[in-house]
């Protein structure tokens, strides 16, 4: 393990320092934006000749993709698909788990429940959960709130169990007060299913299904494994949440999240240890970041070859949702790990859109 973050560390170091660009503040979407309708198959599509597009470039992104192990890749602009490869026997109608990139989608949730008045982030976790749903002193325990789950920094110990996912409150002990210490920490983050089910006063899957995904036209559901609560989907289901994203919680004319106050924070710095974190959400651009399992602070972007502008819901073997409000792009990959990380995030972020650069010439 120790030598496996150690070629981990010295690929990202790498990476972090390439010449990177300067963040852009994100352009209003255009009305344009195209959204598919919900309960049907229907989804319009551009050409990338129409759009400039190298697609010599791109067949070598398709080649590179497979083998990466790669089993689903869309590509949208303007909300219209532009390119949908699936890989081996997965097909358009197949379902894959998000792993950690459905962390972005539950920091969406929590701040529909909040705009309903069912919670406050600000609130201690303990007005949803109880006392004693960790092993901390009462007085410490009350200092985390639904924020800090939200930035992963709960103070929790990350490293005090073989199983960091495990939700139990003798799992749950002291490392250092809320808000002093970023730690990317699974157990916490799946302890906000139980705040919005004691919150909204119905099951997790429930409140997802009525406030995301059917008014959107998703399909696919929540399926406990283990500790963790991991969403399953098709790849078009992913992209239409990429989408929803995009364009700020709101699908066409449809509020999902009618909070711009809550969506800006979930997709900006939420605090200052880790300035590439927002709510759950991965942010490019940055001056600084840190990674899951390590406390370092690496200088310079994210993904440096991506546009600085991109926000991110990264998971587990490579589950990514890329949305690029400067290009109004969304780019879904599923599959297995791309090789060198089982981590939400791997030097085949880098190495893709180095390709995809390439590609859309931005």
């Amino acid at each position: 393990m120790r030598s496996f973050h150690l070629t981990l560390f010295l690929s990202i170091l790498f990476f972090s320092c390439k010449k990177k660009s300067e963040p852009v503040d994100p352009p209003a979407q255009d009305s344009a934006t195209y959204f598919p309708p919900a309960g049907n198959t229907e989804w319009q599509t551009s050409s990338a000749t129409s759009l400039g597009w190298n697609e010599t470039e791109l067949n070598n992104v398709y080649t590179y993709l497979q083998q990466k192990g790669t089993k689903a890749f869309i590509i949208l602009k303007n909300g219209k698909i532009v390119t949908e490869r699936y890989f081996g026997t997965f097909t358009a109608d197949s379902n894959w788990y998000w792993a950690s990139a459905g962390k972005t989608m539950t920091a969406m949730l929590v701040g529909v429940a909040q705009k309903e008045g069912l919670l406050n982030i600000n609130n201690k976790t303990s007005d949803y959960l109880g006392t004693g749903w960790t092993s901390l002193p009462l007085a410490k325990e009350n200092l985390i709130t639904v924020r800090h789950q939200l930035t992963m920094t709960t103070g929790l110990d990350d490293a005090v169990t073989p199983d960091n996912d495990c939700t139990s409150p003798s799992c749950l002990v002291y490392k250092a007060d809320a808000g002093t210490r970023w730690a990317y920490h699974n157990a916490p983050y799946t302890i906000l299913d139980k705040v919005v089910e004691n919150a909204s006063g119905t099951t997790y899957n429930n409140y997802f299904q009525q406030k995301v995904r059917d008014k959107i036209g998703m399909n696919g559901l929540w399926l406990k494994t283990g500790y963790n609560n991991v969403y399953y989907s098709s790849a078009r289901s992913m992209a239409r949440f990429g989408l929803l994203l995009l364009n700020k919680g709101k699908w066409d004319q449809t509020a999902i999240l009618n909070d711009s106050n809550y969506f800006n924070a979930q997709i900006n710095t939420s605090q200052n240890l880790n300035l590439s974190y927002g709510y759950l959400t991965w942010l490019n651009g940055k001056a600084s970041y840190m990674l899951p399992s390590l406390q370092i602070v690496f200088s310079g972007m994210l993904v440096p070859n991506a546009p600085a502008d991109m926000y991110s819901a990264l998971g587990k073997n490579d589950q990514k949702i890329y949305d690029v409000p400067s290009q109004n792009l969304v780019v879904i990959r599923m599959g297995e790990s791309a090789g060198d990380s089982k981590l939400a995030l791997s030097s085949f972020d880098n190495e893709l859109w180095g390709k995809l650069k390439a590609v859309i010439g931005y």
